[in-house]
């Protein structure tokens, strides 16, 4: 394990990739999906089968021993990973990479509980990271020749996630995701006094609108909360917890100060332009897994020009939330795989 005081790093050794292989062999024979509920409720006691350095590793990490953390060296996929699809709808109807899924399915439950949003990809609890055409310059995970900005994962939503875990599937282009903690950043009292009041708010961005009108129809409850918090969102604070370790929720390009202050708003972006100051460049490269603590960091991803020929970056994604901590009232967590909404 290599260390920073905001980012480790864990190396698997080849017995530990051999290891790993052979548990999401066993695992795959049970004939559950990771894709659904019903393979967590079944597949939990077989985290405790994970390599023992691993694992420790990871429940260092749930203990905010880092904010971000990127583990190298999972087993090689059998058979190989399929050219990347144009579309996630394409990628959700192949199970070849169930075996992946299965090894991020582990990983993430030793770290908490996963669970996922009804209005992200038909409710599936791992999805697909890859270039949609025609979504080039959008904020969203499809994109690819704009920048994707920094964010906290969902930061307009109460139960947003506290771990986000991002499995590298193909990044031939070496295409980083770019993270910065909280940590590394140095604010004046007066900014940190401003980030701190309840005077933002951040609107759901529009990934989770725009899929639910498409999938889920004009009556679907999901999508009539999710217009209701854009029209009338609930004033939240930038910085909250602990004042001398702060967590953070942000989504520069979805916020505003909610009564229109412009010293809010200049705190804000020094606060943005404080952890592009801090930014790390990170490759989730095939057979790597990078997980993100979510109230201490926030990602995006550098622009890249996509080709669409199956050559393309292609991550899955899977969130997980915990217990409350202390002095944090965001949130209970979810009680179990569920879908949001």
């Amino acid at each position: 394990m290599t260390s920073t005081d905001t980012f480790v790093e864990y190396e698997l050794s080849a017995s530990e990739a051999d290891e790993l292989r052979e548990l999401a062999e066993r695992v795959g024979t049970w004939g559950e999906d990771p894709v659904t509920a019903a393979f967590y409720d079944r597949a939990r006691p077989a985290v405790e089968r994970l390599p023992n350095g691993l694992r420790a590793f990871l429940e260092g990490f749930a203990a905010e021993q880092a904010a971000a953390c990127l583990i190298h060296g999972l087993p090689e996929p059998e058979p190989p990973v399929r050219p990347t699809p144009a579309h996630w709808r394409e990628a959700a109807a192949d199970r070849s990479t169930a075996g992946r899924e299965t090894l991020l399915a582990l990983c993430a439950m030793t770290l908490g509980e996963p669970y996922t949003w009804a209005t992200l990809q038909s409710g599936r609890l791992i999805q697909d990271v890859l270039p949609i055409a025609g979504d080039e310059k959008r904020q969203n995970g499809h994109s690819s020749d704009t920048l994707l900005e920094f964010h906290t994962e969902d930061g307009f939503h109460d139960s947003r996630y506290d771990f986000l875990l991002l499995m590298g599937l193909r990044n031939h282009d070496r295409i980083p995701t770019t993270v910065a903690s909280i940590r590394d950043v140095d604010l004046d009292e007066t900014d940190q006094e401003l980030l701190r009041r309840p005077n933002f708010h951040i609107l759901p961005d529009d990934e989770h609108v725009r899929q639910m009108e498409a999938l889920g129809g004009p009556g679907h409850p999901a999508l009539h909360k999710m217009r209701r918090m854009q029209r009338h969102p609930e004033p939240v604070a930038v910085l909250f917890g602990d004042e001398k370790h702060p967590y953070l929720r942000l989504d520069r390009p979805f916020m505003r100060s909610a009564d229109g202050d412009p010293a809010a708003e200049r705190a804000l972006d020094r606060l943005v332009d404080a952890l592009a100051a801090a930014r790390r460049d990170i490759v989730v490269e095939a057979e790597s897994v990078l997980v993100v603590n979510n109230h201490l960091a926030v990602h995006g991803r550098m622009p890249f020009t996509a080709r669409y020929d199956g050559t393309d970056r292609w991550l899955k994604k899977l969130g997980v939330g915990r217990e409350p901590r202390n002095g944090d009232a965001r949130h209970g967590a979810p009680a179990g795989p569920r879908v949001l909404f």
